[in-house]
C-alpha cells in the first residue's frame, strides 16, 4: 500500500474518522495499533511475525533490564535483545550478500563451489524498526528511559504506520509520552497534517518520479555518456533520492500529526550544508544521531586521542553505509563518507580557516555529488550462477567521460531543462521557507494564498505527475 496510491488515501481516511470518533486514548492507541499491522499485512503478513517478535521481546527484556539490580545480569539482557534483533536483521537482510561475497572470491581464486543461496525475501522495513526498537532498550541499559508497562503502547511506538516503512527512526522518549495522554487534535493539527502530505505528494509524483526516468535512462547508457550528461545524471540522482526520501518523511509527519503525534524532522535543507558534519546534521537526521548515539560514542566518541575519533567516524559510517543496503556500493559509500569527516576534522584542527559559505556550500555539495555516485552505481551480473559485482566498472565509466568531451549539444541542453522544469520549483519553495523560517513550505503568510499555490501544484501533480511508479527508494533498505 504505497503512499502516492488511492488505496492508502482511502486507508487513511477511513483510520482517520474511525479514529476521531474513538472516545478514549487507550481505545485509540488500540485502534492505531490494529490499522498499523493491517498496513504492513498489505506488504506481505508473514513479516508481521517478525515485527511482533522484536516487540515482545523487548518489551519484556525493557522490564528485565530495569528490574535487575545486577550489573551483569542487565548486560545479559541487553546482549539478548542485540542478538535476537540484528539475527533477524541479519539473515533476512545480508545473508545472500556475504555468501555470494564470499562464493565470488573462491570463483576469483579458480574454484568452483555451487551457489548456495536461500530465496529470502527483504521484509519492508526491517532495518528502520529495528534500530527504533533496539534504541528502547539500549536507553533503558543506560537509565536513560523507564519501561512503558501498556503492551499495546510499545507494540505501537515500534509499528506505527506513517513510520513504519521508512522512518523517521524515532526514539521512545519522544512518541510514548505523546502515546499516555489525551491530546486535543484542533484544526490546525489537521490542518498542518494534511499540507504536509499534499508537500510530500508533490515532490514524490511530481519531482522525484519525473526525475527518476531521465537518470535511469542516463544510468543505464553510462558506457556512452559524455562528460556534461554524467554530471547532469549524478545531479538528477542527488535530486531524486532527496525528494523521494523527504517526500515520504513529510508524508510521515503529516499522517502522524492527523492523530496528534508529532514526529521528527528528518531533513533541514541538506544541500545548504556547509561542511561533512553539517550535512550529517541536516540529512536524514533520525539516522545520523541513531548512529552517533549508539555506535559512534560507545566506540569510544572523540575520547582516546584523534586517531582513535577517525577510527571510530570510520567504523560509523561504514556500518552506516552497510544499514543501506547489502551491496558493496554502500560499503564504499560509507567509507567515503567517513574519511570526509575525519579528513575535515583534522584539517579544522590544523589549518583553523573559516571558509566563506558561498565557496563552502558549492563545495559540499559536489563532495555530496561524488558520494551519491558511490550510491547509485550497483550493475550486477551474474557469471555461473554467481554475482558479479560491477559498482566499480560503472563508476569507471561515469569518470572516464572526461575522455568523451564535455558534450554541449541539444541532449545536454534538453536534459539540463527537463531536471530543471522539476527540481527548480522544489527547492525554490524550500529555500523560500529556509530563509523566512516559515513552519510550513506551502504556508505563505495566509490560508488564501497557500490554498493557491496548493491548486497549482495539484495541477501539477494530476497533469505532469508518474502514475504507478516505482516504490519509495528507501522501501528496500
Amino acid at each position: 500500500m504505497e503512499f502516492n496510491s488511492w488505496q492508502f488515501i482511502l486507508f487513511l481516511a477511513v483510520v482517520m474518522v474511525f479514529y476521531h470518533l474513538t472516545p478514549t486514548r487507550g481505545a485509540k492507541n488500540t485502534l492505531l495499533l490494529f490499522a498499523s499491522y493491517a498496513f504492513y499485512a498489505a506488504w506481505d503478513w508473514r513479516f508481521g511475525t517478525l515485527i511482533l517478535l522484536s516487540t515482545v521481546t523487548d518489551f519484556f527484556v525493557g522490564k528485565r533490564i530495569y528490574l535487575s539490580s545486577s550489573e551483569s545480569t542487565r548486560r545479559w539482557w541487553l546482549v539478548f535483545s542485540l542478538v535476537v534483533n540484528l539475527s533477524v536483521l541479519g539473515f533476512f537482510k545480508y545473508f545472500n550478500f556475504f555468501m555470494g561475497s564470499f562464493l565470488g572470491t573462491l570463483h576469483s581464486l579458480g574454484l568452483q563451489v555451487e551457489p548456495a543461496y536461500f530465496n529470502i525475501i527483504l521484509p519492508i522495513g526491517i532495518s528502520f524498526y529495528t534500530f527504533q526498537t533496539l534504541s528502547y532498550t539500549i536507553d533503558i541499559y543506560r537509565r536513560q528511559l523507564k519501561p512503558t508497562s501498556s503492551f499495546v503502547n510499545f507494540a505501537l511506538f515500534v509499528a506505527l504506520f506513517p513510520q513504519l516503512i521508512a522512518g523517521p527512526i524515532e526514539r521512545a522518549r519522544n512518541i510514548l509520552p505523546q502515546l499516555q495522554v489525551d491530546n486535543i487534535i484542533s484544526k490546525r493539527h489537521l490542518w498542518m497534517g494534511l499540507q504536509l502530505i499534499f508537500w510530500g505528494l508533490f515532490k514524490k509524483v511530481y519531482v522525484a518520479d519525473n526525475v527518476a526516468l531521465i537518470v535511469d535512462q542516463l544510468f543505464d547508457s553510462s558506457a556512452e555518456l559524455s562528460f556534461g550528461l554524467a554530471y547532469l545524471a549524478v545531479l538528477g540522482f542527488a535530486v531524486q533520492i532527496y525528494a523521494d526520501f523527504s517526500a515520504y518523511s513529510d508524508i510521515a509527519r503529516g499522517c502522524a500529526k492527523i492523530f496528534g503525534i508529532d514526529l521528527m524532522q528528518n531533513f533541514r535543507n541538506p544541500y545548504l550544508a556547509c561542511s561533512p558534519q553539517d550535512f550529517w546534521r541536516r540529512w536524514h537526521i533520525s539516522l545520523s544521531t541513531w548512529l552517533r548515539d549508539y555506535l559512534y560514542v560507545p566506540l569510544g566518541g572523540n575520547r582516546g586521542g584523534q586517531l582513535f575519533s577517525y577510527r571510530n567516524l570510520l567504523l560509523t559510517m561504514i556500518l552506516g553505509g552497510l544499514w543501506h543496503g547489502a551491496a558493496w556500493n554502500f560499503v564504499w559509500w560509507g567509507i567515503y563518507h567517513g574519511a570526509l569527516l575525519a579528513m575535515h576534522r583534522y584539517s579544522a584542527s590544523i589549518f583553523r580557516i573559516e571558509v566563506p559559505r558561498v565557496l563552502s556550500i558549492p563545495i559540499m555539495f559536489h563532495l555530496t555529488l561524488f558520494g551519491w555516485l558511490l550510491f547509485r552505481c550497483t550493475r550486477t551480473v551474474f557469471v555461473d550462477g554467481v554475482p558479479d559485482d560491477q559498482s566499480f566498472e560503472q563508476i569507471g565509466e561515469f569518470l572516464g567521460a572526461w575522455s568523451r568531451g564535455v558534450g554541449f549539444d541539444a541532449d545536454l541542453l534538453t536534459v539540463a531543462m527537463q531536471l530543471a522544469l522539476f527540481a527548480v520549483p522544489l527547492f525554490a519553495f524550500e529555500l523560500l521557507n529556509a530563509k523566512h523560517r516559515l513552519w510550513h513550505p506551502l504556508y505563505f503568510g495566509s490560508r488564501v494564498r497557500s490554498i493557491l499555490i496548493s491548486a497549482l501544484l495539484l495541477f501539477l501533480i494530476v497533469r505532469y505527475g508518474v502514475q504507478n511508479a516505482d516504490s519509495f527508494i528507501y522501501f528496500q533498505f
